[in-house]
């Protein structure tokens, strides 16, 4: 019964999106379930005068995105709004062809349902099961409320697609069209590690308990932090974006979730964000769950986990303890994310710890992080009421219950020595010491 119904509404790439209407608002699937046939069977009926102008929201576009909808020939035809600024959209959203949607990442389910809209939605999923399910995948975040928001819902089936529990099915009976494309999903790029990192790595872990529930960011750092965690034992995973780091820590059983207080002995998650080991390891694996990212990153349900640990980074932090995660040199540089979502979840969690980690400089040494004060227009991404643990490579700062000049104090001791003496003048004339 099924695959009939899949035969019925399989198609080419081409004629599926022959679906999308004139000023449509189109979301696609997350980073590593971009749908590479669909988008560019989108660019096609654009550049061929077929469809005119098309709306698009996007978070983190990868080389799908960019090569096709976001290519340089086609700003005139797709009106392109983004959730998270990244290396892809940073230079369209800093010219003011790309627009940035300010947001916390669990309201965005709500965002486009209530606010934004959608009318489209195309994403990468895993093969239909025999009762007729897809799975989202490494991408289930607002994915899968995009998909059944929208009117018309397109889907790219792609055997590498892990198939993964949780909250993170889809029905053929939901799905208006199918295309199949079985290409190797490419990496999601991680970037390079500095040697600073393993320092850093090294005061984070010793903050983190045994029996823990781990949230870790994107990037070199959050791999970092799960190399010095190697000693520890029966940790757990509640987190926005799972990633290798995270996959060896459970291969080496220092990953298990037999203490977690909600959803024991799974590794719940969002987004995922790797390489083709991780997507093998996902793929039928009991223990991974996915769940939409209002759930996953409601504050209310992170505090739901004891002793739950978030680790996020930023760009810079003045000295009362505002961080900036997103603004640099004048212009949006990636957003808000999930950021404040775990800041606040995990400090509202029993013998929980928000930890917000950095390089103490930038531009090889020359530029501090710590700041007297953050630039005219810069960005607040977690506000001075909600920092707890800052820590960069000189150490540790715990900024709760800490007056202004306690702060002040503890914020210069964790930056560069070679700037603090001006730091502490900056803060004398600023009547914080």
């Amino acid at each position: 019964m099924y695959k009939k119904l899949y035969r019925k509404k399989l198609t080419t790439p081409y004629k599926a999106v022959k679906l999308i209407k004139e000023g449509d608002m189109l979301v696609h699937g997350l980073t590593m379930a971009e749908p590479p046939a669909l988008l560019e069977a989108v660019a096609f009926r654009l550049r061929e005068g077929d469809l005119k102008k098309i709306r698009m929201f996007s978070v983190i576009p990868l080389d799908s995105v960019c090569s096709t909808l976001l290519a340089p020939d086609l700003v005139d035809c797709v009106e392109a709004y983004s959730g998270f600024v990244d290396a892809g959209d940073r230079g369209l959203v800093s010219t003011g062809l790309n627009y940035y949607v300010p947001n916390h990442l669990h309201q965005i389910p709500r965002l486009l349902e209530e606010f934004i809209g959608v009318d489209v939605c195309v994403t990468t999923v895993s093969p239909m099961d025999g009762a007729g399910y897809f799975s989202f995948g490494t991408a289930n975040d607002f994915t899968s409320t995009a998909a059944r928001a929208a009117r018309v819902l397109i889907l790219e089936v792609n055997q590498n697609m892990p198939r993964v529990f949780g909250d993170s099915l889809i029905h053929i009976s939901e799905v208006d069209a199918v295309v199949e494309n079985h290409q190797t999903i490419p990496d999601f790029p991680c970037g390079d590690k500095q040697p600073e990192a393993d320092v850093i790595g090294k005061n984070i872990s010793r903050l983190v308990p045994d029996g823990a529930t781990l949230q870790m960011g994107i990037g070199v750092l959050p791999n970092a932090v799960a190399e010095q965690l190697e000693n520890h034992n029966d940790l757990g995973i509640h987190t926005e974006v799972f990633g290798p780091g995270m996959v060896d820590l459970i291969r080496k059983g220092v990953v298990n979730g037999e203490k977690k207080t909600l959803h024991p002995r799974k590794h719940v998650f969002t987004v995922a964000q790797g390489d083709q080991v991780m997507l093998e390891f996902m793929n039928q694996n009991p223990s991974m769950e996915s769940y939409p990212c209002s759930y996953v990153n409601n504050p209310a349900v992170i505090a739901k986990n004891d002793r739950m640990i978030s680790i996020n980074s930023l760009i810079e932090v003045d000295l009362l303890g505002q961080c900036n995660a997103e603004y640099l040199a004048g212009h949006q540089y990636s957003g808000t994310g999930g950021q404040l979502d775990f800041v606040r979840g995990a400090f509202d969690s029993h013998e929980g710890k928000s930890i917000l980690a950095f390089y103490s400089t930038a531009k090889n040494g020359t530029i501090s992080r710590v700041v007297d004060h953050l630039d005219p227009g810069a960005m607040v991404t977690t506000p001075r009421m909600d920092t707890h643990y800052l820590v960069t490579e000189y150490g540790v700062a715990n900024l709760k219950g800490k007056s202004t000049r306690e702060r002040a104090h503890e914020i210069i001791n964790i930056a560069h020595p070679k700037f603090r003496k001006d730091l502490y003048r900056r803060a004398e004339e600023m009547y914080l010491v």
